[in-house]
């Protein structure tokens, strides 16, 4: 497709009123945060041809700015090279569009940390056996309002007693969640319904099931136009596990499936529930690499404020018959639709690394024909054995530990998202937090 062609296709849609002026690139660092330049229209096309340079320090540099790697190799640069066939105008900005790009090296440097070309190894490997993913990311998130009297300077959007699955206006006063919505599904990502979620203010967006790149893609691009949409309007959307200490989290849950010959791999009429030993084996690739997979689905501090008993997130490495106390939750579903769910992500998990890893663990249990332990029924939290990090410190350890996921993703990911993570961990050890001097200050 050429440049003209696919600006021409990105303002298909009949609500474009204007044309495109600037291309938006952009691509996903190791937290998920979106990064990127904004090209005039006019020199989009070199763009799509050299790539864009970036300080490769992005890719190892912590939520507060701080280049935690990348000194040693005096900052050399990564190339940002657009992939043109994900162009598409953004609706909430009228004539900037959006286009992905892949990570690369310039000249005979390390290749950079890529997050969406960890997902593509992942399907190249799976296409080595002739099978395809599929991904249907489910992601949560808060509306917040600026707000200085409120604790950490933020209230919630609508403040009251709420409501799963409750519509219109009086969960979404202004609209805003539903008009993100309608636009991404103008978009053509996938977006097919939008509810209130249990918490104040918390929302959830389900996406179609996909191919498991453009899942992750648009998984990635829901964040971006829930924050940017949010921005917009004056407030703040947050993707954070626990924003809120009277109030439970928000989680990224993982449906995942294998297509092969056009049929569902996992379906099998004759097997057990309706399964097949290569739902098995996944599944069991998953529990192997359980203990690892939370640090990439869970890589905040606060995200572990919220893997706790009674939270309907997972605490033990167990799966289930359709059982939301479990890791992995097989649900009722059968032919096109069987599938297993991987429970345990937080909001704040970068999409491409959790697919990635998850896609990964289960490929290894495929390989090696691994048994799944006995499904938990009945309360998961109950369990004794097989309990997942309690601390980020703990799941870093495992994740450093799991050579095969390590190499398998690529180190180039690992070393750097275990260093800032890290260096992250230190910075909270030493903070001095409000519940500190709440609890010792006028008595100690």
């Amino acid at each position: 497709m050429s440049i003209t062609e696919a600006i021409a296709a990105a303002s298909r849609d009949p609500a474009d009123t204007e044309p495109i002026t600037t291309v938006r690139v952009l691509y996903s660092d190791l937290h998920g945060v979106p990064r990127g330049k904004d090209v005039p229209v006019r020199e989009f096309d070199e763009a799509t041809e050299d790539g864009l340079a970036f300080c490769s320090a992005v890719m190892s540099t912590d939520l507060r700015q701080t280049p935690v790697l990348g000194g040693e190799a005096g900052f050399p640069d990564l190339r940002a090279t657009p992939d043109v066939s994900t162009l598409l105008s953004l609706p909430w900005e009228p004539g900037v569009a959006s286009v992905l790009a892949d990570l690369g090296a310039i000249g005979d440097g390390p290749p950079p940390a890529d997050p969406r070309g960890a997902v593509r190894r992942a399907v190249a490997a799976y296409d080595a056996l002739d099978l395809e993913p599929v991904v249907a990311p489910e992601l949560e998130f808060f509306l917040c309002r600026r707000d200085p009297e409120a604790p950490g300077g933020f209230s919630r959007y609508v403040d009251r007693p709420s409501m799963a699955y409750t519509v219109g206006p009086q969960s979404d006063p202004l609209g805003v969640v539903r008009g993100i919505a309608e636009s991404l599904s103008r978009l053509g990502l996938g977006a097919f319904a939008v509810n209130h979620e249990y918490m104040n203010s918390q929302y959830e967006i389900n996406l179609r099931h996909a191919d498991a790149l453009t899942a992750a893609d648009r998984a990635f691009r829901l964040k971006c136009a829930v924050k940017d949409v949010a921005a917009i309007n004056g407030l703040v959307a947050t993707f954070m596990g626990k924003p809120f200490n009277d109030q439970g989290g928000s989680g990224a849950h993982f449906h995942v499936s294998l297509n092969r010959g056009g049929s569902n791999a996992f379906d099998d009429p004759a097997g057990d529930h309706g399964a097949s030993p290569l739902m098995s084996w996944f599944v069991a690739g998953v529990l192997a690499h359980a203990p690892a997979l939370v640090a990439l689905l869970n890589p905040t501090i606060n995200a572990f404020r919220r893997l706790v008993p009674d939270s309907l997130a997972p605490t033990h490495a167990i799966w289930g018959w359709d059982n939301r106390t479990a890791f992995v939750r097989i649900p009722q579903e059968r032919g096109r639709a069987t599938r297993a769910e991987i429970r345990v992500g937080d909001g704040s998990c970068n999409p491409y690394l959790g697919t990635a890893g998850i896609l990964q663990a289960g490929l290894d249990g495929i390989r090696r024909e691994l048994d799944a332990p006995p499904a938990t029924g009945g309360d998961g939290y109950q369990t004794s054995g097989g309990e997942l990090p309690r601390t980020l410190e703990h799941a870093l350890d495992a994740l450093a530990a799991d050579t095969q996921l390590n190499a398998a993703i690529g180190p180039e990911i690992i070393e750097p998202f275990v260093a800032v993570k890290r260096y992250e961990i230190e910075r909270h050890r030493t903070y001095v937090s409000e519940w500190e001097l709440d609890e010792y200050l006028q008595h100690l």
